[in-house]
């Protein structure tokens, strides 16, 4: 029973570990977070720029002592995954220096598994499935935001083209209908008799 009990709250804590945010990066900025974690755990951080630009973002990640984990430049999506060998605050940051016009939405995930105290007991079995079971819910947590961010991008895309045809129409109908006037008005002068008095 305490066993059960220790994986209920070692699966709650890695749910309420997960947190999906949704930004906005201005030119020429950074935006940073911070994360304290202890050694053991493990942290994965996925990231999709949902508009802005070309869709594109760089991205840092540090250990407490400032140095460079992982970092990606001008990349869309992302997933990075680290185990924690150092305790004290973790920094990631995404930054739109690059550009000096336009601003990046990103939307992103960060979730990490807390690594329960060893107490030099065997691994319950169970125990050992509900860990795998929240890694799995976790991608596919992730997945399915990712998918929820294309779907978004598709429509915003899909209404754009549906407006520039209906603008393009339009002008079409326009420019049709003054030839057809031009011409009437063209052959009706074309075919009057002129009288000389």
């Amino acid at each position: 029973m305490r066993t059960f009990l220790a994986v209920i709250i070692i699966l709650l804590s890695a749910v309420c570990l997960t947190t999906a945010y949704t930004i906005t990066v201005q030119p020429s900025t950074r935006e940073c977070f911070y994360e304290e974690l202890r050694q053991g755990d493990k942290m994965t951080i996925t990231y999709q720029v949902g508009d802005g630009g070309h869709l594109d973002i760089d991205f840092v990640i540090m250990d407490p002592n400032d140095h460079l984990l992982d970092s990606s430049e001008r990349q869309s999506t992302g997933t990075f995954s680290f185990n924690v060998e150092v305790t004290g605050r973790y920094t990631y940051c995404f930054s739109n220096e690059m550009s000096t016009v336009s601003e990046k939405i990103v939307s992103f995930n960060a979730h990490g598994i807390v690594s329960a105290p060893d107490d030099g007991s065997h691994t319950d079995p169970l125990e050992k499935e509900i860990r795998e079971l929240a890694e799995g819910l976790a991608a596919i947590k992730d997945e399915q935001e990712y998918i929820v961010m294309r779907e978004r991008i598709h429509r915003d895309t899909a209404e754009s083209t549906n407006d520039r045809v209906k603008w393009w129409s339009i002008f079409q109908f326009i420019v049709l209908f003054g030839v057809c006037f031009w011409q009437v008005f063209y052959l009706k002068r074309f075919f009057e008799v002129k009288r000389v008095v």
